[in-house]
């Protein structure tokens, strides 16, 4: 049978398909605010112009709904070109400068093989969703269920305005009101930053006199001071506040709600199960969203600008009810999770971020208290130095060691800050750091501005911010990784 023809039309007929997108300015108050009148309005005719310019190039519709939101349709064939061009308006709009402190940036969401010209356009706003939740300044394809990213290259702005804070503080209190029992919950192998939120979330619900359990491994050696010193500071008090995933199983029933921190991905919280059987549900988060995330979630607090998610929670506590009073324990526990998750007030930090700390000083957090709470012992200390001097750089640029795990208890960590380090070598522009464990080889990926480790990282099954990220591969070895 010659089906040439046949072909050539039902290609014919996908390239004419419709492709939806969504162009939005993510930075457009932020950039504005700062600058005078005059120049606003040239700005914003400049940038419209700009990617006016640039549709019509793709013979596409566009139109603006809003003053910082566009609509677009074109034709399928054209979203090779934009695809192959890497989406290049996010370049040009970015180097536009007439005088303004901050570049404008844009989030470009596109739609294709929904189906029907609707679900093409409710493809293009998760798309959308996910390019915010990312940060912005990048495009995201979302064909069917394959999901591409382009761009990403710059870090996200911190918004100075914390209406949305105040807003899901009160949003929290009128959820937890409504039930008698809350469970917090974090991700497998909890850090700091985690344990601290779910501290911070648990005097929130203690003031409201609710039953609260955190469901969380209270032996995994990188919380163990932590732990250790909410155990000293509340030796009169008889409850256990930790829970084991089957007793939280046991504990939840109609009455229950849930409370995720510092994790938005079902399958790398600490009990998965407990997700699937409790209805409603809230997260708060500060990492980038990638396509798995916790879908029914009631309240959804995610900002990927924030420097942990215990600034985040700092914040909530400040408008949640006005005569809250935290304990010097938990006081020093979301002090520290901001510390690590910042090295030090090194990294992602904003003016919110000092904020959050300066009330939690005000709340009894003691920094003499958390430097002794993260001090190492000698034989990780040494394994880290150890990482640092075998590195090796390759093209100049890249540091990329081994961090050995025998005899230490959380050598993730240990290769997490041997990353780190590596990134005072000058000319280093990222640094990764490989550490077996359990089975597992564990990528640690870390970069100042020039690289975006996140996309690296992603593609190896990963994830995590643009300048710090990580991976895990199963049956690997360190040869072979």
């Amino acid at each position: 049978f010659d089906e040439t023809q046949l072909i050539g039309y039902k290609e014919e007929s996908r390239k004419k398909s419709l492709v939806a997108g969504l162009i939005y300015i993510d930075n457009y108050e932020e950039v504005l605010e700062n600058m005078e009148e005059v120049r606003q309005s040239l700005l914003l005719a400049l940038v419209e112009r700009k990617i006016m310019k640039y549709m019509q190039g793709l013979d596409a519709i566009i139109k603006g709904f809003e003053k910082d939101k566009f609509l677009f349709v074109f034709e399928e064939e054209k979203l090779e070109q934009l695809m192959e061009s890497k989406f290049s308006i996010l370049d040009e709009v970015r180097l536009i400068n007439i005088g303004n402190e901050l570049s404008m940036t844009l989030s470009i969401g596109v739609g294709v093989n929904g189906g029907s010209y609707t679900e093409n356009y409710e493809s293009a706003r998760v798309a959308m969703d996910l390019a915010l939740g990312r940060g912005g300044d990048q495009a995201v394809v979302r064909d069917g269920d394959a999901i591409s990213y382009y761009g990403g290259k710059t870090q996200k702005v911190e918004k100075s305005t914390r209406v949305k804070a105040r807003v899901k503080a009160h949003a929290l209190r009128e959820i937890m009101l409504t039930h008698d029992k809350i469970f917090v919950m974090g991700h497998k192998n909890p850090d700091a930053d985690c344990v601290g939120a779910a501290l911070g979330i648990y005097r929130l619900s203690k003031a409201l006199n609710k039953s609260t359990y955190i469901v969380m491994d209270k032996d995994c050696p990188a919380i163990e001071p932590i732990v250790d010193g909410i155990y000293r500071e509340r030796a009169d008090e008889e409850e256990d506040i930790f829970v084991t995933n089957e007793e939280a199983m046991l504990l939840k029933d109609k009455s229950a709600m849930l409370i995720v921190v510092d994790v938005n991905v079902p399958a790398m919280t600490e009990c998965p199960e407990l997700l699937k059987s409790i209805s409603t549900i809230v997260v708060l988060d500060h990492h980038r969203q990638s396509n798995e995330t916790i879908k029914n979630a009631v309240v959804s607090y995610v900002e990927p600008y924030a420097s942990s998610t215990c600034e985040m929670v700092a914040e909530i506590l400040q408008y949640f009810d006005e005569g809250l009073k935290i304990k010097a324990v938990e006081a020093d526990c979301l002090y520290g999770g901001i510390i690590i998750d910042t090295n030090n007030f090194t990294s992602k930090t904003g003016v919110r971020t000092f904020e959050a700390a300066a009330f939690l000083r005000r709340c009894g957090a003691d920094v003499t208290r958390v430097r002794k709470l993260f001090r190492e012992n000698a034989a990780e200390y040494k394994a880290k130095a150890d990482a640092v001097s075998q590195a090796e750089i390759y093209r100049n640029a890249y540091a990329i060691s081994i961090c050995h795990s025998e005899g230490i208890a959380s050598p993730t960590v240990v290769g997490a800050q041997a990353a780190n380090e590596l990134l005072d070598i000058r000319g280093v522009k990222a640094s990764f750091v490989l550490t077996e464990y359990q089975n597992k080889l564990f990528f640690s990926a870390r970069s100042i501005d020039e690289v975006n480790v996140q996309v690296i990282m992603e593609r190896m099954g990963g994830g995590g911010h643009l300048n710090i990220a990580g991976c895990q591969l199963e049956n690997t070895s360190v040869e072979e990784g």
